[in-house]
């Protein structure tokens, strides 16, 4: 049974944070699907992880391509995802299931600890899955590095 982590965005950029946790994942061995809820969104990713860093390469592609099967990391909008993923990462506010936390070895939601809305947000979805019985942590960066300040 998986987890999900919540991880509260207030030091360092998206791109950043989720290029680190896209290294650790391939690292592995796992597939990822990153979830986000706009074409548009998805596409500024794709872009800024293949300029993220000269120093890594993070092999990706945009759902919709003739290798999305293949994908390592799958940047897709849809809940199924043609890589076959074993960790499934939300942004922008993209839902996940407690099925889902279940099924695969990881979820990881990252949300801008900025924007009311997305707090919002993810607050709800953690209550709605630890009410389902999901295991979830909550991650927080507000010290300059990463800590766990809650765990279900």
């Amino acid at each position: 049974m998986g987890a999900a982590y919540f991880y509260h965005l207030t030091q360092r950029p998206l791109v950043e944070t989720l290029s680190m946790l896209l290294e650790k994942s391939l690292a592995n061995g796992w597939r990822v699907a990153l979830r986000g809820t706009d074409r548009e969104g998805l596409a500024a990713l794709d872009q800024a992880l293949w300029t993220f860093s000269e120093d890594s390469f993070l092999p990706h592609g945009l759902v919709g391509g003739p290798q999305d099967a293949h994908q390592p990391v799958l940047l897709t909008l849809e809940d199924s995802a043609p890589n076959k993923p074993d960790c499934i990462m939300a942004v922008h506010g993209a839902e996940v299931s407690a099925s889902e936390v279940a099924e695969m070895e990881r979820v990881c939601v990252l949300f801008d600890g900025h924007d009311p809305a997305a707090l919002d947000q993810a607050r709800g979805q953690w209550k709605r899955l630890k009410a389902q019985g999901a295991s979830a942590q909550y991650w927080s960066e507000e010290s300059g590095r990463w800590e766990m300040k809650a765990q279900t």
